[in-house]
């Protein structure tokens, strides 16, 4: 199937989630889940102004990310987010996966690939979601003090071309590898660019794949 890449080399395939696996974003659903509605409606008038200053390219994707884990995750201990996301996973489950996706990740574990998420949004969200595939996790990491989140991310964005500097952080070199990938936004190009068999929105209905603009690699 793999033209490219080291004959007999192992094959690396890489997941992103939200849009991907997923029928939709996963976070903020996620947030509305663990914090109630009221009090999720209350703090997301905080982002507000800049919600609006995002939309007027005055504030990058990043930054707007970063205000929103500031209101959501600040001060909230670690032990809760775990527990509302292992809730978030079961409740969310049937209706939150592309169930083609689900059998293109077990079909892949099934070929004896080496299987991972790669993912924006927060490992700690992400973690019960990993492990129900039966899968590794690369996210977003956010930073833990005592206990308690801080509201800070620890590195970057999992986003872009972070992607690819994540896993090659764990994986090495990834031209030692068959590299297969899947996405659907902006953020996986670099990822998809890299992949030696790359499928972009390849769960999603036919009208609204288009094609992606990649990067040379």
């Amino acid at each position: 199937m793999l033209e490219a890449g080291p004959v007999g080399a192992k094959v690396l395939s890489v997941f992103d989630f939200d849009g991907t696996l997923t029928r939709h974003d996963s976070f903020v659903p996620f947030l509305k889940f663990a914090f109630g509605k009221q009090e999720f409606n209350r703090r997301m008038l905080k982002l507000a102004l800049p919600g609006l200053r995002f939309l007027l390219r005055q504030m990058s994707r990043d930054e707007l990310k970063a205000q929103l884990i500031r209101t959501f995750m600040t001060g909230v201990d670690k032990a809760w987010v775990q527990q509302k996301a292992e809730e978030y996973c079961k409740a969310s489950w049937n209706k939150l996966m592309r169930p083609a996706g689900l059998q293109s990740v077990a079909d892949e574990i099934g070929s004896g690939a080496e299987v991972t998420l790669c993912s924006a949004s927060p490992a700690i969200v992400l973690q019960p979601f990993a492990d129900r595939l039966g899968i590794k996790l690369i996210g977003t990491e956010l930073e833990v003090v005592d206990g308690v989140l801080s509201g800070r991310l620890t590195g970057n964005n999992c986003r872009c071309e972070n992607k690819v500097l994540r896993l090659e952080a764990i994986y090495g070199d990834l031209a030692d590898y068959r590299l297969r990938a899947w996405g659907d936004t902006r953020g996986d190009r670099e990822l998809l660019a890299a992949a030696q068999d790359a499928h972009w929105r390849h769960f999603h209905s036919a009208k609204r794949r288009g094609k992606p603009k990649l990067k040379a690699r």
